[in-house]
């Protein structure tokens, strides 16, 4: 199976212009817990909840603050027609609960989440990926940044 085949397509997007209180309200609007980050047709980063409450609320950072301030600029992706156990593996080793789908002109086409995952794997696939997400730590813990 393809990421394609169960990625979800309808992505909302915000601006690295944006308050990081429109970037909220958009999150709780399409019910999602990140956004990718665009500018000029390009992604250039990702906002989840946890860098809202983490690197603004916590720091005691204005409403208004920029999303380019407290966005993860190291943009990991998939392709669409990767194989989705392939995806699920990475999200494991690299601690990603979700991420952007490109196509292979590097355009945004979908976001994978944990959730697509458990929908279109084997339990094993999803199990051993939870599991690798879930371990302390990590290249993407919220303490590097």
């Amino acid at each position: 199976m393809r990421v394609s085949e169960t990625m979800t397509r309808e992505v909302t997007l915000v601006s690295p212009d944006q308050s990081i209180c429109d970037a909220a309200k958009a999150m709780a609007e399409c019910d999602a817990g990140a956004l990718p980050v665009a500018k000029d047709d390009r992604l250039v980063g990702v906002i989840t909840d946890r860098d809202i409450a983490i690197r603004a609320v916590a720091e005691n950072l204005s409403p208004d603050t920029p999303v380019r301030e407290v966005m993860s600029k190291e943009v990991l992706y998939c392709f669409e027609d990767e194989a989705i156990e392939h995806v699920a593996e990475n999200m494991g080793e690299k601690q990603i609960r979700r991420l952007p789908v490109l196509d292979r002109n590097k355009r945004l086409v979908g976001i994978v989440s944990i959730g697509d995952l458990a929908r279109a794997t084997k339990p094993a696939t999803t199990g051993r990926a939870v599991a690798a997400i879930s371990q302390p730590g990590g290249e993407h813990s919220q303490s590097l940044h």
